[in-house]
């Protein structure tokens, strides 16, 4: 496993237990964007990246009983925490790196992601593994329940124009990585963009 995988699972599994209490208030920013995305009755669905599983209760709404939902992270706790809020339930919990995934090419209609793309240790490479899972024209949501500029502020950085997240660096890379950006949301209250498998 690599320093960035080891520094990831070391952060994140210890705060695992407390992450949801932590941002209480971030549930129904994950509907919204879940709602967003547009996914239909029966499609398959990944979370990459899962976490403690926030997402997973509108994603097997969205999908609904035909549909799959599979939800991936690095992190044992994580993985845990989900299981303890009784989100294991509303589909499949997976141990695995977002970064080589244990799923067929083409399997999956979509994959969203939450807060994910600042701890990738390749991006591009990483969206690109992202885009062999999905079929062509299938989708991707990247998303976070706060902004970039509130995201920066609440860590005490100041954004920068290098900042992976800002459109004119993600519309590239996503080209770069199979992934056609379709729409880019930047506000206080959420960041959320959409892209489309390149056919």
């Amino acid at each position: 496993m690599s320093e960035d995988h080891t520094h990831v699972q070391e952060f994140f599994g210890a705060r695992a237990a407390n992450w949801d209490r932590k941002f209480p208030e971030d549930g129904p920013a994950f509907a919204t964007a879940v709602a967003e995305f547009g996914l239909r009755p029966g499609d398959r669905v990944l979370d990459a990246g899962c976490g403690t599983g926030r997402a997973l209760t509108p994603l097997r709404a969205a999908v609904g009983p035909a549909g799959i939902v599979l939800g991936a992270d690095v992190t044992a706790g994580m993985l845990a925490a989900a299981q303890r809020a009784g989100r294991g339930a509303e589909g499949e919990l997976l141990l695995a790196d977002v970064t080589r995934l244990p799923v067929r090419d083409g399997a999956l209609d979509a994959v969203f992601a939450a807060g994910l793309i600042a701890h990738l240790p390749d991006p591009e490479a990483n969206l690109r593994e992202l885009a062999r899972v999905v079929r062509p024209g299938g989708r991707l949501a990247l998303f976070h329940p706060i902004g970039r500029a509130a995201l920066a502020a609440r860590h005490g950085r100041e954004l920068t124009p290098e900042d992976l997240r800002a459109e004119s660096n993600l519309g590239p890379l996503l080209t770069r990585s199979g992934w056609e950006m379709t729409s880019y949301a930047d506000e206080d209250t959420r960041f959320l963009v959409l892209a489309a498998r390149h056919p």
